[in-house]
């Protein structure tokens, strides 16, 4: 489970009192995410989530977030409201550390998403890029193209530990990325992190909710799409589902079209937005904290993704 930080009943219970939400009646970790520790809770008023910020989460970033969850919610994008205690405040404090509590999301995300949830949710990125404009909110995206050579200079090692040569390799992807990055592409609040075990599908499979905005920055609208790509549509032994992926982008423009200039910058995106979550599992893969009952996700996974986005990839006509 992905929990670092346990909280006692009496600890709960304290926290609580500072909230309009009745006594807790069942409190357990959610076995979901690596970056924070989540809690299913269910009190007297209904159910909830609470967040126990951790690890990459930084303070000064945790106002954007919620408010930007309190503001999609406004707009009737299906995500999570940060409940407000009873000093009108969705930040808190709990063992030392940032906490929030946001209402409950009924949905189930799916682990193998079929080409028909693709289009699910491609539909609900584009909602969600359509609702976050006019959000006064700023975050750039401090994982993105830039940060990505300075990233990748504290774990070269690591690299090649897991595969000999492998530095090399991602020297050149770094190079070429530096050099091909597309610039001034249509921009706003993205989510950067839209897997499928961020997104919630009702019972007859139609999209839900979107759920764990800790990521979310301004940047292109077409990166986020990207992202999309490679954590929705390769298949388990690599290889890249057009067929998943056309559903998806068909499913996108169902609400937002792309322009020309974002269809021909997504195949170069896809291979940065590989790239990005390759490097971030490379630094996590040995720097999960003692105790934390929490695998780490394979850098490698996204290092097969990177060698089918070197050969290219065809999205559109």
């Amino acid at each position: 489970m992905a929990v670092y930080t346990d909280i006692t009943d009496a600890e709960l219970e304290t926290f609580l009192e500072g909230y309009d939400l009745g006594a807790p009646l069942a409190f357990k970790g959610i076995a979901e995410g690596t970056e924070n520790s989540n809690f299913l809770l269910e009190t007297e008023k209904g159910r909830y989530i609470l967040t126990v910020y951790e690890r990459r989460v930084k303070a000064d970033d945790l106002p954007y977030f919620l408010n930007l969850l309190t503001w999609l919610a406004d707009r009737g994008y299906p995500s999570a409201r940060p409940v407000a205690d009873r000093a009108g405040k969705t930040l808190a404090t709990l063992r030392g550390k940032a906490a929030a509590i946001v209402e409950f999301l009924p949905g189930l995300s799916v682990r193998k998403p079929t080409a028909a949830h693709c289009r699910e949710a491609g539909e609900g990125l584009a909602w969600l890029h359509l609702a976050g404009e006019g959000y006064g909110g700023r975050r750039a995206n401090d994982l993105g193209q830039a940060a990505w050579s300075p990233l990748f200079a504290k774990h070269r090692k690591a690299a090649d530990d897991l595969k000999p040569g492998l530095s090399a390799v991602i020297d050149q992807d770094l190079a070429q990325l530096a050099l091909m990055w597309p610039r001034n592409l249509p921009a706003g609040t993205i989510h950067a992190d839209y897997f499928p075990d961020n997104v919630f599908f009702k019972p007859d499979g139609k999209f839900a909710a979107t759920i764990d905005f800790y990521f979310a920055c301004e940047d292109a609208y077409a990166y986020d799409v990207a992202i999309m790509l490679n954590a929705w549509c390769f298949e388990a032994d690599g290889s890249f589902n057009i067929t998943a992926a056309k559903a998806l982008l068909n499913g996108y423009e169902r609400r937002r079209p792309l322009s020309p200039a974002e269809k021909e910058a997504l195949p170069i995106l896809a291979r940065g937005a590989a790239l990005r979550f390759f490097l971030t599992r490379l630094a996590d893969w040995g720097a999960t904290p003692a105790g934390a009952l929490v695998k780490p996700k394979d850098p490698l996974e996204y290092e097969r993704k990177l060698a089918v986005h070197r050969e290219g990839l065809t999205l559109f006509a």
